[in-house]
């Protein structure tokens, strides 16, 4: 069958992925610095590869003749949605010459190593002329790509299928309504203490119990492993090898415990997708050419947002897992009790680390980061200016004077990797997490999980309702058939509305 043909073919597209993932998880754990202007080139090739092949006249030959068998079939069948998908994915990059590709991706790889040693130096000089050849390259993609309205909606398009500037909007205003008056009431609340976490807590017993949690809330070892990193990430070479990084500062452990379980959500959602999608469109990112099996990368961000905060800053969870804690680190946490440390890590406290932040203020971060990027992309600010106008944000929106650009316009990776149009993914991911975690806890099962620190049943939940679908279903569709209505910020609103006014009084 010419439709099994087509999926061999997909397949060796999402082997060259795969192996691009692989250098770019060596690139930003273990390659020695030196190695960053040949590794940029070889991600470069790899990914062009991809494309080509994708592209190429036997494929669009195999595509014509798949399609004509599958023709019968349901418009929602596997075979159509898969069709669909690749026919998409081929009229999209030829729109975009080969020579952009791979230009943006070689520019992305050296300028995470210019971003990383800028970063550690506080010089925003010098990433600058990286910055700006990053944003003239994405322009350039968002003239190929095609929109509307605005050139940041082509941008968005690869990682947010649907969303616009317009679409956020109205969202980011009704997050500001109901966060500002929370945000302004715990001001004038007593802060929980949390100088017990400043205490030293030794590395090496860090991560040990950092992956305990992961393996509890179902991260599967046998199919990946735990490395430190910068910035932390999740990637997958196919859901049979599935890597998390984190990073540790040991005089701050939430910092590597939490960093821990938000890539294990990102993780989960790749580990459990259908064995039967593998190496195919619905585990492939065709569009982003990513070896990426999440709908979107807003629905990505709902896994780790919801097993990081729903779960792992819940009073529930440290009742249970505490004592564990605690065995790991009696000298750190002499005298402290589970709730001492639950309040502790949902201290509302506004900070520069968009990473670091409490889920309280983090939307604002995206908030800020959005609106600047949309204006970066349209000319409306300079590279230059970037930085001032960046402060003029975190004052507006957090109330803080940013001290130094590595507190502030360097802390993102994003922007290094060629990365624009992605950071709307996480407050829609914030949004999904609190309608998918209020949907899965009218289940018996899940609540009597965490009830008793058994949380099989919530991961087995959101693989029978996110993980194992990949990518076969928008976004929308994913959240209508979970929960019967698409993307809705009330859940979220009531989920932090609830908790906060608990923890401080209000």
């Amino acid at each position: 069958m010419k439709y099994n043909a087509l999926l061999e073919r997909m397949g060796e597209v999402n082997d060259l992925l795969c192996s691009q993932s692989m250098l770019d998880w060596d690139a930003r754990t273990m390659m020695p610095p030196g190695g960053a202007h040949t590794r940029a080139k070889q991600l470069a090739t790899l990914k062009v590869f991809a494309r080509n092949h994708l592209v190429a006249d036997e494929t669009r030959r195999l595509l014509d003749a798949a399609e004509a068998e599958t023709v019968n079939l349901p418009g929602d069948s596997v075979e159509r949605t898969i069709c669909t998908q690749v026919r998409e994915a081929i009229d999209y990059h030829l729109r975009i010459p080969a020579a952009l590709v791979h230009k943006r991706t070689e520019i992305g790889s050296k300028g995470q190593h210019v971003w990383a040693k800028a970063r550690q130096e506080g010089d925003y000089a010098s990433f600058a002329p990286v910055l700006e050849e990053t944003l003239e390259l994405n322009r350039e993609m968002a003239e190929c790509i095609g929109y509307e309205a605005h050139p940041y909606d082509a941008l968005m398009y690869r990682f947010e299928p649907g969303e616009t500037v317009a679409t956020l909007q109205p969202l980011f205003a009704a997050l500001r309504g109901g966060l500002l008056p929370l945000v302004q009431a715990i001001g004038e609340k007593k802060a929980p203490r949390v100088d017990f976490l400043q205490r030293p807590f030794p590395v090496e017993k860090q991560l040990e119990f950092a992956l305990k949690m992961a393996r509890k809330l179902g991260y599967d070892t046998d199919r990946g492993r735990l490395d430190l990193t910068v910035h932390p990430f999740e990637i997958s070479f196919t859901r049979n090898d599935v890597r998390i990084t984190t990073r540790v500062n040991d005089e701050w452990m939430p910092k590597s415990l939490f960093g821990t379980l938000h890539e294990t959500g990102h993780a989960v959602y790749e580990q459990y997708c259908d064995p039967a999608y593998t190496r195919t469109p619905l585990a492939t990112d065709l569009i982003g050419l990513y070896a990426v099996g999440g709908v979107s990368f807003g629905a990505h961000e709902s896994q780790s947002r919801l097993f990081e905060n729903h779960v792992g800053r819940s009073r529930e969870f440290w009742e249970h897992n505490y004592g564990e804690l605690r065995d790991t680190f009696p000298e750190q946490l002499a005298g402290i009790d589970a709730e001492t440390f639950w309040r502790a890590v949902n201290r509302v406290e506004p900070g520069f680390i968009r990473v670091e932040s409490d889920e309280l203020t983090y939307d604002f971060h995206i908030m800020l980061r959005v609106d600047l990027e949309a204006s970066l992309i349209d000319g409306s600010l300079s590279v230059a200016d970037l930085p001032e106008a960046w402060n003029a944000k975190v004052k507006e929106y957090l109330g803080l004077d940013v001290p130094n650009d590595r507190l502030g316009v360097l802390q993102d990776v994003h922007w290094s990797s060629g990365q624009v149009g992605t950071f709307c993914n996480y407050t829609i991911g914030n949004v999904m997490a609190g309608q998918l975690f209020a949907e899965a806890k009218k289940d018996e099962r899940v609540r009597a999980g965490l009830a008793t620190a058994e949380y099989a049943p919530l991961r087995e939940w959101m693989t029978e309702h996110v993980h194992r679908h990949g990518r076969r279903y928008t976004r929308e569709q994913l959240l209508e058939r979970a929960t019967g209505q698409g993307l809705e910020p009330s859940f979220y609103m009531e989920h932090l509305s609830a908790k906060y006014s608990e923890i401080y009084g209000l």
